[in-house]
């Protein structure tokens, strides 16, 4: 499907100075402090387009140029089994991932696709630089997906013991490599050796948080829920590694708000991380805008403990300026933590109650709802949206028979930027 690109501009979120994205900004070029910066956008309120157009249903609030093939919208629909169980009254649920019968068609069965498609439709048609991916395992999938689907340069850079969340349903296009920090690494290494990669003008760094096109797709799941309920949410469950999807909710309940049309409220934000890795949980407890002192061995051994490896982030958005402490803040929002045995127990109950196999990180917000109305976070009377980042794999797995990338190389951390861009230039 067709679509008109979008008109929007950036505002810095310390500042609120509004200035023109002139090609891929990330930040505000005439101010040095560290600050996301939010997408404002032309069209006040949103046009929901057919469900034909995708994820680009909702690119009135997207910040792209053009619309990929094979994109899925996030599904919201009002749960019965889980809500009887847990005694609430409107407890819809945003699912991302493979459900057919829920009209859930994500191939890579994650919400981390919303990050791909919005992130990739923001490229120009004609850029011909090499995109750069650091990623846990969910997001190397998507966007490995969606550019090999979509013959879009890129770069993927992972951990790897985190080479088997790379599955797919056919071999990867030639024009995705995937580059690995060796065993015993972890997504802060991918991110140190993607940032290496990035001193070269062939390749261009994708941004994480920083990106706002990024933040938006995810945004689309709180956009799911508004049009599904008719309002927004009084509260929001999600399971956090970076705490960027909370952000992108929270910008999205602005966008609604300012809308009209939903509401005027913002909703309760209820992180939750995995134990034993929980740095921004361990921050708010402790009122601290700083994450707390880690060493570097701790976070690594921490961040390979845990059963949602995708949760395991030692660099997050949280302290910056429009970050995740600031939209915790501005929204009373409170904080989660769950441990490997409780999400284990969390996904059980889902799939039983629910019907579908749902990953280890959307266990964690799972158990994290259950936590916060025993704890009187949230009450059953609310309406509540649970957000579940990504399931049905094992459906998915059982329906196709599906394929593993291989490492295009294995770098250390420790090899020279030179080095590392003369190696991966050479794949290409």
């Amino acid at each position: 499907m067709e679509i008109k690109p979008t008109s929007y501009r950036l505002e810095n979120c310390l500042t609120h100075r509004v200035f023109e994205d002139t090609g891929w900004m990330m930040a505000d070029p005439q101010d040095s402090r560290p600050a996301l910066v939010r997408a404002v956008y032309g069209k006040k309120q949103i046009e929901f387009k057919g469900s034909e157009y995708g994820l680009y249903k909702f690119a009135d609030w997207m910040p792209v140029s053009r619309a990929l093939k094979g994109s899925c919208a996030p599904v919201t629909y009002k749960s019965q089994g889980l809500a009887k169980k847990l005694g609430l009254k409107n407890l819809y649920i945003t699912f991302s991932g493979w459900w057919p019968e829920k009209g859930a068609f994500m191939n890579t069965c994650s919400f981390k696709e919303t990050e791909a498609y919005s992130v990739c439709g923001r490229l120009s048609s004609d850029n011909k630089r090499v995109l750069v991916v650091a990623s846990a395992g969910n997001t190397a999938r998507a966007f490995s997906q969606v550019c090999s689907d979509n013959n879009i340069p890129l770069v993927i850079v992972i951990p790897e013991d985190n080479l088997g969340a790379l599955w797919f349903k056919e071999k990867l296009n030639d024009c995705v490599k995937v580059i690995c920090s060796p065993k015993g690494s972890d997504y802060f290494d991918a991110i140190a050796l993607a940032a290496k990669l990035n001193a070269s003008p062939m390749f261009m760094e994708e941004g994480g948080a920083k990106n706002v096109a990024r933040r938006d797709g995810m945004g689309t799941t709180v956009l799911s829920a508004a049009q599904e309920i008719g309002r927004i949410p009084d509260a929001y469950f999600q399971a956090v590694g970076s705490g960027t999807g909370t952000i992108a909710a929270y910008e999205a309940n602005l966008r609604l708000k300012e809308d009209g049309r939903f509401g005027d409220h913002i909703m309760k934000l209820i992180p939750s991380q995995n134990v034993p890795f929980t740095p921004m949980y361990d921050a708010w407890k402790a009122d601290c805008r700083a994450l707390l002192p880690m060493d570097e061995n701790e976070g690594r051994i921490k961040a390979l403990k845990i059963k949602a490896p995708v949760l395991s982030n030692r660099k997050p958005p949280y302290s910056i300026a429009g970050g995740l402490y600031d939209v915790l803040k501005w929204s009373n929002g409170d904080f989660q933590k769950v441990t490997n045995g409780e999400l284990t127990q969390a996904c059980e109950l889902f799939e039983d109650l629910e019907g579908s196999d749902i990953y280890s990180a959307a266990g964690v917000a799972v158990m994290s709802l259950i936590k916060a109305l025993e704890e009187g976070q949230v009450t059953p009377e609310q309406t509540i949206m649970l957000n579940v980042t990504g399931g049905g794999e094992k459906r998915f797995k059982k329906e196709f028979n599906c394929v593993n990338a291989k490492a295009d190389l294995i770098l250390s951390p420790d090899c020279s930027p030179s080095e590392v861009i003369d190696k991966v230039s050479a794949l290409f």
